[in-house]
């Protein structure tokens, strides 16, 4: 028998249990540690439902659920449109937020999943917007006309439109626009005027027009002044005085917001915001601020006095004050708001007021052509100011800048008498922005086509009021007249919001000019006036009761802009930053295109 040595048979054993022949644990021999799991990200998003009904207020569409290899992993979920959020995994719309199948049918949207390791991945998703049955079928049956016409229900062949005060009003803008950029300096040349409240005095003529001066002439001149129109032989007009526009007295002071209170969703004399402090001044009394402005720098004019820009050039407009604002551009542009829009959508297009607006009368006013209802209606849609054949036009055309012997000229003779008539076949204010708007993104990928859009609207909603004439509309005709209202007030405002961003862009470029070599009084004007055309629009956006900007985004917007352009070269970029901050800030209100903002 073999025998083996104890020590050996020891040595093995201890061996085997991982122990050393000494007695200790093995300090050799390190057991492998045990993997850590790696994670993975996503990989896909998935929605369960994608369709949303028009006009369904803060409504669930689909539940979210992501792709991951990492069993029981866990997800949050982000989207890029302010409209939608997440709230768990359902995506919905916020709350206050509908959608509108006639003015968009889908929506691309980019929603991101995060998982409990911070992976993340991106999905491109789409939302479609389902209609309204009973929507459609009323605007199926509308067969809309093409142009701004329609018939009375009560006198056969004569016509139901009528909306000669707001024509009255938009030619009134434009004679004060007229005079304070080349009247005035006119009549100080001939020494017209000996002191600033003689200035003021003619200003507040203009604005606050008696009924002696509603008498006045339309002159063929001022005409073509003050629409821009260049033509080879004189215009003429179907109408030679004020009068025959509209024969009762108008004037604008009358109309601004917080004057004709009616109605209105504001009180202007606390919430204006924009020009100095909140409710520090009133719609009425801004423009009278700027007519004290203007007076005062012709004072400097007739007392020989040269005023300066900060580069010491000698400003000579006098409507340019020294602190780099345009009067005359402020003035326009700020009318079209608190006259032109607010009355548009805060009065005669709106819902809010009993036998006001769309809750007007739907019976014969009186012995007119009309209902009360329908010329409501009509009013809303002269503070526009598009001809009646709009649709004809090409936005060339209507910028008065075509090549069309026809339509090029920003007007069109349609009914073929000779003359042009200021009530139907000129387009004016802001209906000429919105194609300004639309030709600065022709080119694009993604034009806009606010021209379109508005006036189809327009057109369709005032359709459903004439085929109703006489009686209360349904249920489904009153939703569908609200659609096309709202689709109308949107685009009219994306057209002016666009236009805001046009000039933040121009003015950042007369920015770059300061501190240059060679900096010149005409720079200094430019600056001036895209500065004030910006500011003058952005005033506008408050006006409207239907606008997707909240109240403090809007006065963050306006602290952004200040009541002057920065021109101290050391301030320059970081004000140009703010403006860059409130042109993403309207990016993202409307849901432009990127590449629209960046080109307008």
């Amino acid at each position: 028998m073999l025998k083996t040595k104890p020590s050996i048979i020891a040595t093995a054993v201890l061996l085997s249990l991982g122990l050393s022949a000494c007695g200790g644990s093995s300090n050799s021999s390190t057991p492998a540690p045990t993997p850590t799991p790696t994670n993975t990200a996503p990989t896909a998003v998935a929605l369960s439902a994608s369709d949303v009904a028009e006009n369904a207020v803060a409504a669930t569409i689909g539940t979210l659920t992501a792709t991951d290899a990492d069993a029981g992993d866990t997800f949050t979920y982000t989207v890029d449109d302010e409209r939608f959020e997440v709230s768990g995994n359902e995506l919905k719309l916020k709350a206050n937020e509908s959608l509108n199948y006639e003015l968009i049918r889908s929506i691309p949207l980019k929603v991101t999943v995060t998982d409990s390791g911070s992976a993340t991945f991106t999905q491109d998703l789409t939302v479609n917007v389902t209609d309204s049955m009973g929507v459609q079928t009323v605007l199926d049956a509308l067969n809309a006309p093409e142009t701004y016409t329609f018939e009375s229900q009560f006198e056969a062949g004569e016509s139901a439109v009528s909306y000669s005060g707001q024509t009255a009003r938009q030619v009134l803008i434009l004679e004060l626009n007229n005079y304070i950029g080349s009247g005035l300096q006119a009549d100080l040349d001939v020494d017209k005027f000996t002191t600033a409240a003689q200035v003021k005095e003619k200003l507040m003529s203009l604005y606050a027009k008696s009924s002696e001066d509603w008498q006045s002439d339309i002159d063929n001149d001022t005409v073509l002044a003050i629409t821009s129109i260049s033509v080879d032989a004189p215009l003429t007009i179907k109408q030679a005085k004020i009068t025959d526009i509209s024969s009762s007295h108008k004037n604008l002071q009358a109309k601004v917001a917080g004057n004709d209170e009616a109605g209105q969703t504001k009180d202007w004399s606390t919430d204006l915001v924009g020009w100095n402090d909140k409710g520090s001044v009133t719609p009425n009394g801004v423009v009278e601020q700027l007519f004290d402005q203007l007076a005062a720098n012709a004072q400097k004019a007739i007392d020989g006095e040269l005023r300066k820009d900060f580069a010491d050039n000698t400003i000579t407009k006098v409507y340019v004050n020294e602190d780099g604002t345009d009067i005359k551009q402020l003035v326009q542009k700020f009318l079209l708001g608190a006259l032109n829009f607010s009355q548009g959508t805060d009065d005669y297009l709106d819902n809010t007021t009993a036998d006001k607006g769309l809750l007007s009368s739907f019976e014969q006013d009186g012995t007119k052509n009309y209902t009360k209802v329908e010329h409501q209606f009509d009013e809303g849609f002269g503070y526009f100011g598009a001809a009646r054949n709009y649709n004809a036009f090409s936005d060339l055309d209507i910028r008065a800048k075509g090549d069309s012997a026809e339509f090029g000229k920003g007007y069109n003779d349609a009914d073929t008498d000779g003359t042009i008539d200021l009530k139907s076949e000129i387009n004016l204010a802001n209906s000429v922005n919105a194609a300004k708007r639309d030709l600065g993104t022709a080119d694009n990928t993604t034009p806009t086509d606010f021209t379109k859009t508005a006036f189809d609207a327009f057109v369709k909603g005032r359709k459903i009021l004439n085929d109703a004439a006489g009686r209360e509309l349904t249920s489904d005709e009153m939703t569908t007249l609200l659609e096309q209202r709202d689709t109308a007030v949107l685009t009219w405002e994306k057209a002016i919001s666009a236009t805001v961003i046009h000039y933040i862009n121009d003015t950042k470029a007369d920015l770059d000019k300061i501190g240059t070599d060679g900096y010149t009084a005409d720079n200094f004007a430019d600056l001036a006036k895209h500065w004030s055309e910006l500011k003058g629009f952005s005033l506008n956006l408050q006006f409207s009761p239907f606008s997707p900007v909240t109240d403090e985004e809007f006065a963050m917007m306006q602290e952004k802009i200040g009541m002057k352009p920065v021109v101290v070269a050391a301030d320059v970029a970081a004000y140009k930053t703010q403006l860059d901050e409130v042109r993403t800030m309207l990016q993202n209100a409307y849901h432009f295109d990127a590449e629209n903002v960046e080109k307008w």
